[in-house]
Parts: C-alpha cells; sequence; structure tokens
C-alpha cells in the first residue's frame, strides 16, 4: 500500500510540473485567443461566473451545508464540510502571501515589465488565481471524501478558471498554479481531518 502511495505521489507530481510548465509557456497564446475570440453575451456571462465564484459564494454554501448536516447529526459530513471550509480558507491565504511577494501584472495591465514588482494593486494580483485557488480547495476536500460527488462539482472550478481567463483577469498559468496550489492544501486539510473515516476509505 505505500509503494502504491508514493508511486500515485510521484506521479501527481510529475503531472502538475509539466502543466505548469505548459501553463507558463502558453500564457500569451492563450491570452491572445481569448482576446480575439470575445463575445459580449459569453463575457456577461462569465463576469457573473466570476461574481459568484469567490470564497464568499463558497463560504455561504460551505456554511448552510455545514448547518443541515450538523443539525441531521451526521459526524461523517460535518468533518467533509468543515474541511472544505478550511482548505479554502488555507488556500486563500496562501495564496494572498504569494500575491504579496510575486506581484505580477494582470493580462489587462499594459505594461512592459512580466512582474509588478513590490505593488499592493488588485491590478498587480494575477498570480495566482484567488478564485481558482479558493474553489479548487473546496471541491478538492470533496473528491477526496467522495470520489463521485467531487468529480460531478469539478465543472464548477475549471469553470470559474476559464471566466476569469476570458475577461482577462489571469493568465493560464495563473490558474493552473492555483489550481496545484488549491488541490494541495486540499490534500492536506483532508489527510489531518479525514483520516481513518469512512468517508476517506472510499474516497481513494
Amino acid at each position: 500500500m505505500k509503494q502504491h502511495t508514493v508511486f500515485y505521489w510521484l506521479i501527481g507530481i510529475a503531472i502538475a510540473v509539466i502543466a505548469i510548465a505548459a501553463s507558463f509557456y502558453f500564457d500569451d497564446s492563450v491570452r491572445d485567443f481569448m482576446m480575439q475570440h470575445q463575445n459580449a453575451a459569453v463575457r456577461n456571462f462569465m463576469r457573473y461566473v466570476s461574481l459568484f465564484g469567490d470564497w464568499p459564494s463558497h463560504t455561504a454554501v460551505g456554511l448552510v451545508l455545514l448547518g443541515l448536516v450538523w443539525r441531521r447529526a451526521s459526524e461523517e459530513w460535518t468533518r467533509i464540510f468543515l474541511a472544505m471550509l478550511i482548505a479554502m480558507s488555507l488556500a486563500g491565504l496562501t495564496g494572498h502571501v504569494i500575491k504579496r511577494a510575486v506581484p505580477r501584472p494582470r493580462p489587462s495591465v499594459h505594461t512592459e515589465k512580466p512582474w509588478g514588482g513590490p505593488r499592493f494593486s488588485s491590478k498587480y494580483h494575477s498570480f495566482p488565481s484567488g478564485h481558482v485557488g479558493a474553489s479548487t480547495a473546496f471541491f478538492g476536500v470533496l473528491l477526496v471524501a467522495r470520489r463521485r460527488v467531487g468529480v460531478a462539482c469539478l465543472p464548477i472550478p475549471i469553470l470559474i478558471g476559464f471566466s476569469r481567463m476570458y475577461i482577462g483577469a489571469h493568465y493560464l498559468s495563473d490558474v493552473v498554479c492555483a489550481a496545484v496550489l488549491g488541490f494541495l492544501c486540499a490534500l492536506v486539510v483532508a489527510s489531518l481531518m479525514l483520516r481513518g473515516t469512512s468517508a476517506t476509505r472510499r474516497g481513494f
């Protein structure tokens, strides 16, 4: 079992490294493609996706679900939803620190510098995507705990990531790195809070 776990970790790390490297390579190509295929109706829809895909909406949904399962005395699901909220918070805090440490201009900001220097304006908060990091961490825990339900919810962070690129708020690498960060936070929190539960055993 341990050998299988190490093997899966190595495969996961390799996939993450390749995805991150490829995302930086295709940053400009994807940005140009998005800008060349703008549609007013789609853009308005993507703005709403970005608006409701941020952490406050995820927090509200998580708290409502947490309250419902707590009233039903479901200890297992209470731990799952609590872990989802904590993982999202961890991803949000980590992403915010990275934004401050490595300020990157958003695609919509016209500058010749690839990195913005020590600036605190939201225009230089491109890397990583806070929306994607929070959403991936949130649903990542669900993917670990309840694989089928988690897979069914995966289109949500994917759509959020696409919306952030479509409206010019983030590069492809911002989205991919945020997804990797979010899933790592989900794995860490799930391993600490859901270890030994039937949810985790069935999730893997």
